[in-house]
Protein backbone atom coordinates (compact mmCIF):
# COMPACT_ATOMS: atom_id res chain seq x y z
CA UNK A 1 0.00 0.00 0.00
CA UNK A 2 3.41 2.41 0.70
CA UNK A 3 4.24 1.34 -2.68
CA UNK A 4 1.42 2.28 -4.46
CA UNK A 5 1.02 5.82 -2.27
CA UNK A 6 4.58 6.69 -2.95
CA UNK A 7 3.96 5.79 -6.80
CA UNK A 8 0.84 8.10 -6.79
CA UNK A 9 2.52 11.23 -5.82
CA UNK A 10 5.34 10.75 -8.28
CA UNK A 11 2.64 10.63 -10.96
CA UNK A 12 1.18 13.76 -9.13
CA UNK A 13 5.22 15.99 -9.64
CA UNK A 14 5.04 14.16 -13.05
CA UNK A 15 1.52 15.73 -14.02
CA UNK A 16 2.57 19.31 -13.54
CA UNK A 17 5.28 18.19 -15.84
CA UNK A 18 3.32 16.33 -18.26
CA UNK A 19 -0.01 17.85 -17.79
CA UNK A 20 -0.77 21.36 -18.54
CA UNK A 21 -2.36 22.03 -21.26
CA UNK A 22 -0.80 24.78 -24.30
CA UNK A 23 -1.00 28.09 -23.35
CA UNK A 24 -3.45 29.97 -25.47
CA UNK A 25 -1.55 31.80 -28.37
CA UNK A 26 -2.84 35.58 -29.37
CA UNK A 27 -2.21 37.24 -32.62
CA UNK A 28 1.87 37.64 -33.54
CA UNK A 29 0.32 41.48 -34.05
CA UNK A 30 -2.38 43.47 -32.67
CA UNK A 31 -5.50 44.67 -35.45
CA UNK A 32 -5.17 47.90 -36.47
CA UNK A 33 -7.66 50.11 -34.77
CA UNK A 34 -9.53 51.36 -38.16
CA UNK A 35 -9.89 50.37 -41.80
CA UNK A 36 -7.50 51.73 -44.41
CA UNK A 37 -10.56 53.00 -46.13
CA UNK A 38 -13.44 53.66 -44.18
CA UNK A 39 -14.69 56.93 -46.15
CA UNK A 40 -18.32 56.58 -46.55
CA UNK A 41 -18.68 54.06 -43.91
CA UNK A 42 -20.04 54.32 -40.23
CA UNK A 43 -17.37 52.75 -36.98
CA UNK A 44 -20.37 51.70 -35.04
CA UNK A 45 -21.09 47.99 -34.83
CA UNK A 46 -22.64 46.34 -37.14
CA UNK A 47 -25.93 44.93 -36.55
CA UNK A 48 -26.51 40.72 -36.47
CA UNK A 49 -29.33 40.99 -39.23
CA UNK A 50 -30.15 40.26 -42.32
CA UNK A 51 -27.99 42.15 -44.86
CA UNK A 52 -29.22 41.56 -48.27
CA UNK A 53 -33.16 42.80 -47.33
CA UNK A 54 -31.30 46.25 -47.17
CA UNK A 55 -31.51 45.64 -50.94
CA UNK A 56 -35.20 45.83 -50.64
CA UNK A 57 -35.58 42.79 -53.45
CA UNK A 58 -38.32 40.47 -52.21
CA UNK A 59 -36.92 38.01 -54.99
CA UNK A 60 -33.46 38.04 -53.55
CA UNK A 61 -34.71 37.30 -50.02
CA UNK A 62 -36.86 34.43 -51.19
CA UNK A 63 -33.45 33.04 -52.92
CA UNK A 64 -31.85 33.10 -50.02
CA UNK A 65 -34.78 31.62 -47.92
CA UNK A 66 -34.32 28.74 -50.47
CA UNK A 67 -30.60 28.67 -49.46
CA UNK A 68 -31.10 28.18 -46.34
CA UNK A 69 -33.28 24.96 -46.58
CA UNK A 70 -31.81 22.98 -49.71
CA UNK A 71 -28.38 24.69 -50.38
CA UNK A 72 -26.35 21.31 -50.63
CA UNK A 73 -23.25 22.78 -49.16
CA UNK A 74 -25.34 24.11 -46.34
CA UNK A 75 -26.65 20.48 -45.36
CA UNK A 76 -23.42 19.07 -45.58
CA UNK A 77 -21.67 21.51 -43.28
CA UNK A 78 -24.66 20.64 -40.99
CA UNK A 79 -24.47 17.11 -41.04
CA UNK A 80 -20.57 17.88 -40.21
CA UNK A 81 -21.08 19.58 -37.47
CA UNK A 82 -23.95 16.97 -35.72
CA UNK A 83 -21.06 14.48 -36.51
CA UNK A 84 -18.84 16.26 -34.84
CA UNK A 85 -21.62 17.11 -31.94
CA UNK A 86 -22.02 13.24 -31.30
CA UNK A 87 -18.09 13.12 -31.03
CA UNK A 88 -18.33 15.38 -28.18
CA UNK A 89 -21.11 13.13 -26.62
CA UNK A 90 -19.17 9.53 -27.37
CA UNK A 91 -15.78 11.42 -25.35
CA UNK A 92 -18.48 12.47 -22.65
CA UNK A 93 -19.21 8.88 -22.07
CA UNK A 94 -15.24 8.01 -20.88
CA UNK A 95 -16.13 9.63 -17.47
CA UNK A 96 -18.30 6.72 -16.54
CA UNK A 97 -18.29 2.93 -16.62
CA UNK A 98 -18.74 0.66 -18.98
CA UNK A 99 -21.18 -2.29 -17.48
CA UNK A 100 -21.82 -5.48 -19.09
CA UNK A 101 -24.08 -8.51 -18.80
CA UNK A 102 -22.00 -12.25 -18.98
CA UNK A 103 -23.10 -15.60 -18.74
CA UNK A 104 -21.45 -18.72 -19.18
CA UNK A 105 -21.21 -22.45 -18.92
CA UNK A 106 -17.98 -24.30 -18.17
CA UNK A 107 -17.22 -28.12 -18.73
CA UNK A 108 -14.32 -29.55 -17.70
CA UNK A 109 -12.44 -32.92 -16.41
CA UNK A 110 -9.62 -32.63 -13.30
CA UNK A 111 -8.14 -35.15 -11.50
CA UNK A 112 -10.14 -37.77 -13.85
CA UNK A 113 -13.88 -36.17 -12.73
CA UNK A 114 -16.33 -34.20 -14.95
CA UNK A 115 -17.19 -31.11 -13.38
CA UNK A 116 -19.60 -28.40 -14.51
CA UNK A 117 -19.61 -24.51 -14.11
CA UNK A 118 -22.74 -22.82 -14.89
CA UNK A 119 -22.47 -18.56 -14.03
CA UNK A 120 -24.70 -15.44 -14.64
CA UNK A 121 -22.84 -12.08 -13.51
CA UNK A 122 -22.49 -8.77 -14.35
CA UNK A 123 -18.98 -6.72 -15.09
CA UNK A 124 -17.91 -3.06 -14.78
CA UNK A 125 -14.78 -1.13 -15.64
CA UNK A 126 -14.02 2.29 -15.22
CA UNK A 127 -11.01 4.07 -15.76
CA UNK A 128 -10.58 7.02 -13.85
CA UNK A 129 -9.99 10.34 -14.68
CA UNK A 130 -7.06 10.95 -12.09
CA UNK A 131 -4.84 13.07 -14.25
CA UNK A 132 -7.46 14.67 -16.67
CA UNK A 133 -6.78 12.65 -19.78
CA UNK A 134 -10.47 12.42 -20.07
CA UNK A 135 -11.15 15.98 -19.75
CA UNK A 136 -8.39 17.07 -21.90
CA UNK A 137 -10.15 14.59 -24.86
CA UNK A 138 -13.81 15.89 -24.17
CA UNK A 139 -11.84 19.77 -24.13
CA UNK A 140 -10.80 18.71 -28.05
CA UNK A 141 -14.02 17.33 -28.99
CA UNK A 142 -15.94 20.12 -27.95
CA UNK A 143 -13.51 22.77 -29.68
CA UNK A 144 -13.63 20.45 -32.64
CA UNK A 145 -17.42 20.54 -32.26
CA UNK A 146 -17.24 24.71 -31.99
CA UNK A 147 -15.16 24.60 -35.02
CA UNK A 148 -17.76 22.39 -37.14
CA UNK A 149 -20.29 24.88 -35.86
CA UNK A 150 -18.72 27.79 -37.04
CA UNK A 151 -18.00 26.02 -40.08
CA UNK A 152 -21.65 25.66 -40.99
CA UNK A 153 -22.06 29.04 -40.41
CA UNK A 154 -19.46 29.89 -42.66
CA UNK A 155 -21.39 28.30 -45.01
CA UNK A 156 -24.60 29.89 -44.43
CA UNK A 157 -22.48 33.14 -45.45
CA UNK A 158 -20.66 32.00 -47.94
CA UNK A 159 -24.14 30.76 -49.66
CA UNK A 160 -25.80 34.05 -48.89
CA UNK A 161 -23.14 35.77 -50.51
CA UNK A 162 -22.92 33.79 -53.77
CA UNK A 163 -26.54 33.37 -54.05
CA UNK A 164 -26.90 37.90 -53.62
CA UNK A 165 -23.63 38.14 -55.92
CA UNK A 166 -25.10 36.03 -58.86
CA UNK A 167 -28.03 37.43 -58.52
CA UNK A 168 -26.84 40.90 -58.70
CA UNK A 169 -25.12 39.76 -62.16
CA UNK A 170 -28.03 38.52 -63.43
CA UNK A 171 -29.62 42.12 -63.12
CA UNK A 172 -26.65 43.51 -64.53
CA UNK A 173 -26.76 40.99 -67.85
CA UNK A 174 -30.74 41.76 -68.15
CA UNK A 175 -29.89 45.49 -68.10
CA UNK A 176 -27.07 45.21 -70.75
CA UNK A 177 -29.56 42.77 -72.55
CA UNK A 178 -32.35 45.61 -72.80
CA UNK A 179 -30.01 48.11 -73.64
CA UNK A 180 -28.50 46.12 -76.54
CA UNK A 181 -32.49 45.74 -77.53
CA UNK A 182 -32.77 49.26 -77.32
CA UNK A 183 -30.03 50.45 -79.34
CA UNK A 184 -30.68 47.59 -81.45
CA UNK A 185 -34.25 49.25 -82.05
CA UNK A 186 -32.40 52.78 -82.64
CA UNK A 187 -30.02 51.96 -84.97
CA UNK A 188 -32.38 50.06 -87.57
CA UNK A 189 -34.27 53.54 -87.28
CA UNK A 190 -30.83 54.87 -87.83
CA UNK A 191 -30.49 52.78 -90.85
CA UNK A 192 -33.76 52.94 -92.87
CA UNK A 193 -33.18 56.77 -92.64
CA UNK A 194 -29.79 55.75 -94.06
CA UNK A 195 -31.26 53.97 -96.60
CA UNK A 196 -33.96 56.52 -97.43
CA UNK A 197 -30.78 59.26 -98.47
CA UNK A 198 -29.17 56.28 -100.21
CA UNK A 199 -32.47 56.36 -102.55
CA UNK A 200 -32.81 59.71 -102.69
CA UNK A 201 -28.90 59.60 -103.71
CA UNK A 202 -27.69 61.61 -100.40
CA UNK A 203 -25.51 58.86 -98.82
CA UNK A 204 -22.94 56.71 -100.37
CA UNK A 205 -22.98 53.28 -100.26
CA UNK A 206 -20.00 53.03 -98.02
CA UNK A 207 -22.12 54.94 -94.97
CA UNK A 208 -25.39 52.25 -95.84
CA UNK A 209 -22.79 49.41 -95.17
CA UNK A 210 -21.55 50.81 -92.31
CA UNK A 211 -24.72 51.57 -90.94
CA UNK A 212 -25.84 48.04 -91.43
CA UNK A 213 -22.71 46.82 -90.12
CA UNK A 214 -23.32 48.41 -86.91
CA UNK A 215 -27.07 47.30 -86.81
CA UNK A 216 -25.65 43.45 -87.21
CA UNK A 217 -23.12 44.21 -84.60
CA UNK A 218 -25.23 45.43 -81.70
CA UNK A 219 -27.73 42.37 -82.82
CA UNK A 220 -25.12 39.97 -82.05
CA UNK A 221 -24.30 40.84 -78.94
CA UNK A 222 -27.93 39.45 -77.90
CA UNK A 223 -27.89 35.84 -78.13
CA UNK A 224 -24.41 36.43 -75.92
CA UNK A 225 -26.24 37.74 -73.28
CA UNK A 226 -29.29 35.67 -73.29
CA UNK A 227 -26.51 32.99 -73.01
CA UNK A 228 -25.15 34.57 -69.96
CA UNK A 229 -28.42 35.24 -68.41
CA UNK A 230 -29.34 31.38 -68.60
CA UNK A 231 -26.26 30.56 -67.31
CA UNK A 232 -26.91 32.31 -64.05
CA UNK A 233 -30.01 30.82 -63.67
CA UNK A 234 -28.04 27.70 -63.78
CA UNK A 235 -25.87 28.97 -61.15
CA UNK A 236 -28.77 30.20 -58.68
CA UNK A 237 -30.96 27.11 -58.99
CA UNK A 238 -27.81 24.97 -57.83
CA UNK A 239 -27.13 27.20 -54.72
CA UNK A 240 -30.56 26.95 -53.74
CA UNK A 241 -31.43 23.16 -54.40
CA UNK A 242 -33.36 23.43 -57.44
CA UNK A 243 -34.13 22.81 -61.53
CA UNK A 244 -32.99 25.77 -63.16
CA UNK A 245 -36.94 24.99 -64.44
CA UNK A 246 -38.28 25.76 -61.42
CA UNK A 247 -36.55 29.69 -61.06
CA UNK A 248 -37.12 30.76 -64.70
CA UNK A 249 -40.91 32.66 -63.39
CA UNK A 250 -39.10 34.13 -60.93
CA UNK A 251 -35.86 35.47 -62.26
CA UNK A 252 -36.14 35.85 -65.74
CA UNK A 253 -38.47 38.82 -65.82
CA UNK A 254 -36.31 41.96 -66.08
CA UNK A 255 -35.99 44.12 -62.79
CA UNK A 256 -33.95 47.36 -62.19
CA UNK A 257 -30.84 46.66 -60.34
CA UNK A 258 -31.11 46.99 -56.28
CA UNK A 259 -29.99 50.37 -54.54
CA UNK A 260 -26.57 50.02 -54.57
CA UNK A 261 -25.56 53.52 -52.51
CA UNK A 262 -25.86 52.04 -49.10
CA UNK A 263 -24.29 53.98 -45.75
CA UNK A 264 -22.54 50.57 -44.01
CA UNK A 265 -21.56 49.76 -40.59
CA UNK A 266 -18.45 48.08 -40.42
CA UNK A 267 -16.97 48.43 -36.64
CA UNK A 268 -13.76 48.35 -35.94
CA UNK A 269 -11.28 45.89 -37.28
CA UNK A 270 -10.96 43.90 -33.54
CA UNK A 271 -14.56 43.04 -34.05
CA UNK A 272 -13.79 40.76 -36.95
CA UNK A 273 -12.49 37.85 -34.46
CA UNK A 274 -16.35 37.52 -32.60
CA UNK A 275 -18.06 37.79 -35.98
CA UNK A 276 -16.25 36.29 -38.79
CA UNK A 277 -17.30 32.63 -38.88
CA UNK A 278 -13.87 31.39 -40.58
CA UNK A 279 -11.54 33.02 -37.80
CA UNK A 280 -13.88 31.41 -35.16
CA UNK A 281 -13.55 28.40 -36.91
CA UNK A 282 -9.58 29.06 -37.18
CA UNK A 283 -9.79 29.67 -33.27
CA UNK A 284 -11.56 26.86 -32.34
CA UNK A 285 -8.84 24.56 -34.04
CA UNK A 286 -6.38 25.90 -32.61
CA UNK A 287 -8.12 25.10 -29.28
CA UNK A 288 -8.19 21.36 -30.60
CA UNK A 289 -5.02 21.28 -31.49
CA UNK A 290 -3.88 22.59 -27.85
CA UNK A 291 -6.03 19.90 -26.36
CA UNK A 292 -4.03 17.30 -28.54
CA UNK A 293 -0.80 18.53 -27.09
CA UNK A 294 -2.11 17.61 -23.52
CA UNK A 295 -3.51 14.51 -24.53
CA UNK A 296 0.07 13.54 -26.01
CA UNK A 297 1.56 14.83 -22.77
CA UNK A 298 -0.62 12.77 -20.57
CA UNK A 299 0.34 9.54 -22.46
CA UNK A 300 3.53 9.57 -20.13
CA UNK A 301 1.29 8.72 -16.82
CA UNK A 302 -0.15 6.17 -15.35
CA UNK A 303 -3.75 4.28 -16.04
CA UNK A 304 -5.68 3.60 -12.99
CA UNK A 305 -9.00 1.64 -13.52
CA UNK A 306 -11.13 -0.21 -11.57
CA UNK A 307 -12.79 -3.53 -12.67
CA UNK A 308 -15.54 -5.47 -10.86
CA UNK A 309 -17.75 -8.31 -11.00
CA UNK A 310 -20.64 -9.53 -9.22
CA UNK A 311 -22.58 -12.68 -9.92
CA UNK A 312 -23.39 -16.36 -8.94
CA UNK A 313 -22.23 -19.56 -10.54
CA UNK A 314 -22.92 -22.99 -9.49
CA UNK A 315 -22.05 -26.63 -10.71
CA UNK A 316 -26.17 -26.68 -11.93
CA UNK A 317 -28.59 -24.22 -12.83
CA UNK A 318 -30.55 -24.76 -10.03
CA UNK A 319 -28.27 -23.84 -7.47
CA UNK A 320 -27.14 -20.75 -9.02
CA UNK A 321 -28.82 -18.69 -6.58
CA UNK A 322 -28.48 -19.87 -3.29
CA UNK A 323 -25.73 -18.68 -0.90
CA UNK A 324 -23.15 -20.42 -1.64
CA UNK A 325 -23.39 -19.57 -5.30
CA UNK A 326 -22.89 -15.76 -5.16
CA UNK A 327 -19.32 -14.50 -5.53
CA UNK A 328 -18.10 -10.85 -6.58
CA UNK A 329 -14.38 -9.48 -7.35
CA UNK A 330 -12.99 -5.85 -7.11
CA UNK A 331 -9.46 -4.89 -9.10
CA UNK A 332 -8.36 -1.80 -9.27
CA UNK A 333 -5.69 -1.55 -11.55
CA UNK A 334 -2.41 1.35 -12.05
CA UNK A 335 -0.55 0.64 -15.94
CA UNK A 336 2.02 2.58 -16.60
CA UNK A 337 4.44 2.71 -19.61
CA UNK A 338 8.20 2.96 -19.00
CA UNK A 339 9.58 2.85 -22.07
CA UNK A 340 7.89 2.65 -25.40
CA UNK A 341 10.78 3.56 -28.49
CA UNK A 342 10.35 7.44 -27.37
CA UNK A 343 7.18 6.82 -29.52
CA UNK A 344 4.84 8.95 -26.61
CA UNK A 345 8.18 11.61 -27.13
CA UNK A 346 7.06 11.59 -31.13
CA UNK A 347 3.40 12.08 -30.91
CA UNK A 348 4.06 15.16 -28.38
CA UNK A 349 6.62 16.85 -30.86
CA UNK A 350 4.29 15.94 -33.64
CA UNK A 351 1.09 17.43 -31.66
CA UNK A 352 2.97 20.72 -30.70
CA UNK A 353 3.71 21.08 -34.90
CA UNK A 354 0.20 20.31 -35.56
CA UNK A 355 -0.50 23.33 -33.00
CA UNK A 356 1.93 25.58 -34.65
CA UNK A 357 0.17 24.74 -38.02
CA UNK A 358 -2.76 26.35 -36.42
CA UNK A 359 -1.11 29.02 -34.94
CA UNK A 360 0.21 30.37 -38.16
CA UNK A 361 -3.40 29.08 -40.31
CA UNK A 362 -5.05 31.20 -37.58
CA UNK A 363 -3.22 34.72 -37.81
CA UNK A 364 -3.69 33.98 -41.51
CA UNK A 365 -6.94 34.06 -40.98
CA UNK A 366 -7.31 36.99 -39.23
CA UNK A 367 -5.22 39.35 -41.58
CA UNK A 368 -7.06 38.08 -44.66
CA UNK A 369 -10.46 38.71 -42.95
CA UNK A 370 -8.94 42.40 -42.20
CA UNK A 371 -7.88 42.58 -46.44
CA UNK A 372 -10.96 41.21 -47.59
CA UNK A 373 -12.62 44.40 -45.98
CA UNK A 374 -10.78 46.63 -46.81
CA UNK A 375 -10.89 45.34 -50.42
CA UNK A 376 -14.37 45.81 -50.61
CA UNK A 377 -14.40 49.23 -49.11
CA UNK A 378 -11.98 50.73 -51.38
CA UNK A 379 -13.79 49.12 -54.48
CA UNK A 380 -17.04 50.29 -53.27
CA UNK A 381 -15.84 54.06 -52.95
CA UNK A 382 -14.50 53.72 -56.43
CA UNK A 383 -17.30 52.35 -58.08
CA UNK A 384 -19.90 55.18 -56.66
CA UNK A 385 -16.91 57.73 -57.97
CA UNK A 386 -17.22 55.63 -61.68
CA UNK A 387 -21.15 55.45 -61.45
CA UNK A 388 -20.91 59.27 -61.14
CA UNK A 389 -18.44 59.66 -64.14
CA UNK A 390 -19.97 57.44 -65.97
CA UNK A 391 -23.45 58.63 -65.64
CA UNK A 392 -22.10 62.36 -67.20
CA UNK A 393 -20.41 60.79 -69.70
CA UNK A 394 -23.96 58.93 -70.58
CA UNK A 395 -25.88 61.87 -70.75
CA UNK A 396 -22.98 63.56 -72.82
CA UNK A 397 -23.23 61.01 -75.39
CA UNK A 398 -26.56 60.87 -75.43
CA UNK A 399 -26.84 64.35 -76.09
CA UNK A 400 -24.31 64.06 -79.05
CA UNK A 401 -25.74 61.17 -80.84
CA UNK A 402 -28.83 63.30 -80.68
CA UNK A 403 -27.23 66.17 -82.10
CA UNK A 404 -25.71 64.29 -84.95
CA UNK A 405 -28.72 62.64 -85.99
CA UNK A 406 -30.34 66.30 -86.19
CA UNK A 407 -26.92 67.39 -88.80
CA UNK A 408 -26.40 64.42 -90.75
CA UNK A 409 -30.51 64.60 -91.72
CA UNK A 410 -29.74 67.99 -92.72
CA UNK A 411 -26.59 66.85 -94.64
CA UNK A 412 -23.92 69.11 -92.29
CA UNK A 413 -22.27 66.28 -90.98
CA UNK A 414 -20.95 63.06 -92.14
CA UNK A 415 -22.76 59.61 -91.28
CA UNK A 416 -19.63 58.44 -89.07
CA UNK A 417 -20.01 61.19 -86.29
CA UNK A 418 -23.53 59.42 -86.28
CA UNK A 419 -21.67 56.37 -85.84
CA UNK A 420 -19.24 57.20 -83.31
CA UNK A 421 -22.08 58.35 -81.63
CA UNK A 422 -24.23 55.32 -81.27
CA UNK A 423 -20.95 53.62 -80.09
CA UNK A 424 -20.04 55.70 -77.69
CA UNK A 425 -23.91 55.88 -76.27
CA UNK A 426 -23.94 52.16 -76.20
CA UNK A 427 -20.59 51.58 -74.04
CA UNK A 428 -20.84 54.39 -71.94
CA UNK A 429 -24.67 52.50 -71.07
CA UNK A 430 -23.06 49.02 -70.66
CA UNK A 431 -20.13 50.74 -68.79
CA UNK A 432 -22.59 52.85 -66.39
CA UNK A 433 -24.23 49.15 -65.81
CA UNK A 434 -21.46 47.22 -65.07
CA UNK A 435 -20.18 49.95 -62.85
CA UNK A 436 -23.82 49.67 -60.85
CA UNK A 437 -22.94 45.85 -60.63
CA UNK A 438 -19.77 45.86 -59.37
CA UNK A 439 -21.03 48.44 -56.99
CA UNK A 440 -23.22 45.82 -55.75
CA UNK A 441 -20.75 43.18 -56.00
CA UNK A 442 -18.76 45.09 -54.05
CA UNK A 443 -21.18 45.14 -51.29
CA UNK A 444 -21.86 41.94 -50.91
CA UNK A 445 -18.42 41.48 -50.87
CA UNK A 446 -18.46 43.68 -48.05
CA UNK A 447 -21.51 42.83 -45.89
CA UNK A 448 -19.85 38.72 -46.39
CA UNK A 449 -16.20 39.89 -45.28
CA UNK A 450 -17.78 41.73 -42.10
CA UNK A 451 -19.20 38.47 -41.18
CA UNK A 452 -22.33 37.88 -42.95
CA UNK A 453 -25.10 38.64 -40.31
CA UNK A 454 -25.47 35.40 -39.13
CA UNK A 455 -25.62 35.10 -35.06
CA UNK A 456 -22.69 33.01 -33.70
Amino acid sequence: MQKLTRLLLFCCFALSWAGADAQDHALTRPMPDSWKYSEGAEQTLPSHDSWWRRFNDPVLDSLISMGEDANFDLITAYHRMEAASRRMTAARADYYPNIGLSAGYTRERLDGANSNRWSLGATAGWQIDVFGKVTAAVKQSKAGYQASRAEWIGAMVSMAGDIAATYMQLRVWQAELAVAQRHAVVQDSITALVEARFDCGLAAKPQLAQARAQAHSIKATIPQLQTSIATAVSSIALLTGRYPSELEDMLLPQKPLPDYRQIVQTGVPSELLRRRPDILAAEYQLAAAAAAVGIAKKDFLPTLTLEGTVGVAAPEPGDMFSKSGFYYSVAPTLSWTIFDGFARSANVAAARQEMEQQIASYNSTVINAYNEVGNALVKYRNCLKLIDEYDMATSNAREFLLLSLDLYTRGLSPYSDVATAQQDLLSYNNSLIVARGDALSSLVSLYEALGGGFQQ
